[in-house]
Order: C-alpha cells, then structure tokens, then sequence
C-alpha cells in the first residue's frame, strides 16, 4: 500500500494525495450484496437537523459486510477480489464459500485474491482466518473483535488498527486495543487474525474543501462569525471577540472546562489499563 503525490498543477492538487488502489481488483461490486443507502443530510425521522455540517455528497451503495462468519464454520472460502468500500476506511473482501455462497468481510491486511480463509472454534493461525479468542496464540495480530459471544465483530475495524492477546490466564482473555487500553473479554468472543487493511489512510491530505463536499461534509464556521440568534458568540461588528469570559457550545452550555463524562462506567470493570493519551 502507497500513498499518491500528486503534481501542484493546481492550488487543490498542491499537496492533496490519495491512496493508491493498484492493489485492488478491478471489478464491479457483487450486485446481491449491494442495498440502497439513503441520504438523510444530518436529519432525524423528524427533519430535524441533528448532526451540523452534514449533506450533499456522492450517491452510495451500502455493501453488506458479514461481521460473524459463525454460520459458515468449518466451510473454506476463496478471495475473490479486494474491493474499495465507500463506507469505510478500510478495503473489503468477497469470499467464494465451497458451498456456492457470496459474503463481504473486512480484508485484513496482506490478504490477496486466491487466498483460503475458514472460520470455527479452532483453525490455523493464518491471515483472514477466525477463530475463538481461547485458541489465539498470545501477540498475534487481530480485528474484528466481538464484545459479546455472538453478536459480530463490534471493535478493531477501522483502516490499519489491530489489537493482540496479552494473556489468556484465568476465565477471560486480556486484550490490547489499538489504543493500548488492556481489556477483558470472554474466550468464547471471536476475533480475526491479522490487521486491518489500507493502513496508509491516515497518511491522506484532503488537499480542498471540494473534496470534503464529495464526502457528504459541509462548512463548518466560527460561532463568532454568526448572528447573535444563532450563536452565543455571535453578533458584534466584523470579527469581534466572543464577548464573555467562558466560551459556550451553540446551545448556551460550557464549551471548556466543564466535566461531561460520567465518573464511573459500567463497563469500568472490565479495563485492566487505560488507553495512553
């Protein structure tokens, strides 16, 4: 994987880059696994405006991503094509079952077309593969990891982030997160072997606002550049200052200082380490 430089041709071409997506196959994506996507601009079931800065933005296909691969256990899969996936940071795969069966999974990194990949309780420590977090070996790169026995892969999805088994002492296993906070999870939780593709996403420079618009997101401005109905900082001649000692948030709370987390989390008792900061 690469990243792309492209000549200052223009001042939005001057430093823009992009990744490069030689590596992916170039195919269509598989129709029975497309849905429509439906662009909502930020709003609620009530028209509502919810999220700010959202709208516009290219059309998309949702791709169906099979987060548990359980109910194909034991059943070996082919790599049919790494394909690019509009909705996530990461590449995506479609396997070929044995049994005639067409699914999407996140693509691990070095994954490549004609790879084999099989998921149940104990397999091979191979790239792709899947498997309980009890028969992970301790350092081994994973994602797609499951909080809860059989409800999917819910953490580790993102471009280039994986996580490793520390220890597998006592009834749950310890695991580090990409943010190297130490966690407890259940044995039983699945987890695929490897990391995550296109790890070079982070290293992308945007490069103009017009690129952002083709992303779905929208201007963001200054609350003092706004009228004073719309802002607390708005209002004033010009660029002027907020006019109050503690800047507040577009709804009037504290946007400083002010403490929003709840001091005890229920799920506190899991973590062994927070994540560094």
């Amino acid at each position: 994987m690469a990243i792309k430089v492209y000549k200052p041709t223009t001042n939005g071409r001057r430093n823009m880059s992009v990744v490069d997506y030689s590596v992916l196959s170039k195919v269509k994506p598989e129709k029975s696994l497309l849905r429509p996507k439906k662009q909502n601009a930020g709003r609620n079931c009530h028209g509502r405006i919810t999220i700010r800065h959202r709208g516009g933005g290219a059309k998309k296909h949702y791709r169906i991503i099979d987060f548990k691969r359980v109910d194909k256990a034991g059943i070996p899969a082919t790599v049919d094509s790494i394909q690019y996936d509009p909705n996530r940071t990461s590449f995506i795969a479609l396997l070929f079952y044995a049994d005639g069966e067409k699914r999407y999974i996140i693509a691990p990194d070095g994954l490549k077309e004609g790879d084999t990949v099989i998921t149940d309780v104990k397999t091979k420590v191979k790239t792709g593969n899947r498997m309980k977090l009890r028969n992970i070996p301790v350092g081994y790169k994973i994602h797609d990891l499951e909080l809860t026995p059989g409800k999917g892969a819910q953490i580790i999805r993102s471009a280039g982030s994986n996580g490793k088994v520390t220890s597998l002492d006592g009834d749950l296993a310890y695991v580090e997160l990409p943010s190297k906070e130490i966690r407890l999870i259940s044995k039983d939780c699945y987890a695929t072997i490897g990391g995550v593709s296109n790890s070079d996403h982070m290293n992308v420079k945007i490069g103009k606002a017009g690129r952002m618009r083709n992303m779905g997101r929208r201007p963001q401005v200054l609350g003092k550049s706004m009228n004073a109905v719309d802002h607390p900082h708005g209002g004033g001649e010009g660029h002027s200052p907020i006019g109050m000692k503690a800047p507040k948030t577009p709804w009037g709370a504290p946007a400083l200082g002010k403490k929003t987390r709840k001091r005890k989390k229920a799920s506190s008792q899991f973590i062994i380490s927070r994540k560094k900061k």
